[in-house]
């Protein structure tokens, strides 16, 4: 039988939504590149402001805490302006935060620009996979959504990349590093003039017409009339008040969205992914600048092709077996990262195996993965709010990671804090076995729905 030729109204529309999703991944790409950054630079920051332990902590987590306060706002402007404004505000943010942070004087300087590209990150982070949930089809939501994880890998590979080749500068090259956001920076904002506004947003403000137009150019005329019924169905049985998370059903997707988020971050990959050159310059004894921002390299290229895979499997897995699978990974690898700080010195290429390891498993699974469920779970008036609930959640604890690492390695041990970390996998591991819905494949509004059934 002969196989039926593709619909070239469907090609149209798939093409047309893979680039709306791709401008709104954007985001992602800055936010992977303003986090990972710090990594390369912080070498040469501690050498030139003479910073101490905790002092470096500060100049790594400063960004994180002006991630929390980007997160707290992003809900409320996010639901009182629209989701593209706020991104487009986002943009603006990355680009002059890029050049502040190229041209301090001082650690409060720096630690100051580096606060307000936070805020750029705790908006994009919350906000883009948000968007793109929203303008996406059921089918490819999960896969349209992990763009997002595809770009913010591709931003850190990019830093890193980006560290490697200016650190042949010399000291001074930390500057450069960080100017180099503000290109892709500029062009975020300027592309995001080009994509239309969410249209559940849209529906929900009352702008029926225009929020018909959006889902018929990404799902055709039929499909379109039927989820526009949908979204105002669910939007006339909310409440749209964050009192409504607190009913039976809601009150336990804000209690699994918080817990993902929170132990996606303390499963300590981000140690990995902040502190690594230090890592490798200073517990394995290679005094190389530039041989540890080469290994870097090395970790950034695995977590980018491990999150290919991710986008291929999770619309096909699954997310609860990637979650599954990937916390277990993680848990082994943190183990045999710790065991191997028990050997001095430690073999380098034993540590830079067990990262690369742990990274791919978070990559093929926690990273992504945490995201989409975050976007799905939550009722379509409220979930630019809710998703800042636990958006914020995951970057009080990213914070809490980042400013504890070396104080907690000193004190425990580098070997007890990676053992630590591998407890954290375990429980994850046992939330989303126990907790986690399986939401591969349903549309927003049936996952709503699923909260509100009734106890069996």
């Amino acid at each position: 039988m002969a196989k039926r030729p593709a619909d070239p109204a469907d090609r149209s529309r798939t093409v047309y939504v893979y680039a709306v999703s791709t401008v709104a991944a954007m985001a992602g790409l800055l936010f992977g590149f303003d986090i990972a950054v710090i990594n390369g630079a912080i070498i040469f920051l501690r050498e030139q402001f003479r910073l101490s332990q905790f002092q470096t902590e500060v100049a790594v987590s400063a960004l994180l805490v002006g991630c929390v306060f980007g997160a707290s706002a992003a809900g409320w402007l996010s639901d009182r302006f629209g989701r593209r404004r706020t991104l487009g505000l986002a943009a603006l943010l990355f680009a002059l935060s890029s050049l502040g942070a190229a041209l301090p004087r001082n650690l409060g300087e720096f630690s100051a620009a580096r606060f307000a590209g936070g805020l750029a990150v705790g908006v994009a982070s919350m906000l883009a996979p948000l968007y793109i949930a929203e303008v996406s089809p059921p089918s490819i939501r999960g896969r349209l959504v992990s763009l997002n994880q595809m770009a913010i890998t591709t931003g850190i590979l990019l830093s890193y990349f980006v560290n490697w080749r200016l650190s042949f500068l010399g000291p001074a090259g930390w500057r450069y590093m960080f100017a180099a956001a503000a290109v892709p920076s500029v062009l975020f904002l300027v592309a995001m003039f080009f994509v239309p506004e969410s249209p559940r947003w849209l529906a929900e403000t009352g702008q029926e017409a225009a929020a018909l137009n959006v889902l018929t150019r990404v799902s055709g005329r039929a499909r379109a009339l039927i989820e526009l019924r949908e979204i105002k169905e669910v939007i006339a049985e909310e409440s749209g008040t964050l009192g409504e998370l607190l009913e039976p059903g809601f009150r336990k997707a804000l209690v699994v969205a918080v817990s993902l988020a929170v132990l996606q971050q303390v499963t300590g990959v981000n140690t990995v992914l902040f502190y690594g050159s230090v890592i490798f310059r200073e517990q394995t004894g290679n005094s190389s600048a530039s041989g540890a921002l080469g290994a870097n390299v090395i970790i950034g290229t695995i977590n980018f092709l491990a999150t290919i895979i991710a986008l291929w499997l999770i619309d096909r897995l699954g997310r609860r077996p990637l979650l599954m699978f990937s916390s277990g990974v993680m848990a082994a690898c943190q183990i045999a990262l710790g065991a191997a700080f028990l050997i001095q010195p430690p073999p380098p290429m034993l540590v830079l195996g067990a990262m690369l390891c742990c990274v791919a498993a978070f990559a093929v699974g926690l990273g992504p993965g945490v995201w989409v469920v975050l976007s799905e779970i939550f009722p379509t008036r409220i979930r630019g709010r809710a998703m800042s609930i636990a958006t914020i959640s995951l970057w009080v604890a990213c914070v809490a990671l980042t400013m504890t690492f070396l104080s907690l390695a000193s004190a425990i041990s580098i070997t007890g804090a990676f053992w630590l970390y591998a407890v954290m996998c375990v429980i994850n591991f046992l939330i989303v076995w126990r907790a986690t819905p399986e939401t591969k494949g349903k549309s927003l509004e049936e996952i709503e729905k699923l909260w509100k059934r009734p106890a069996a």
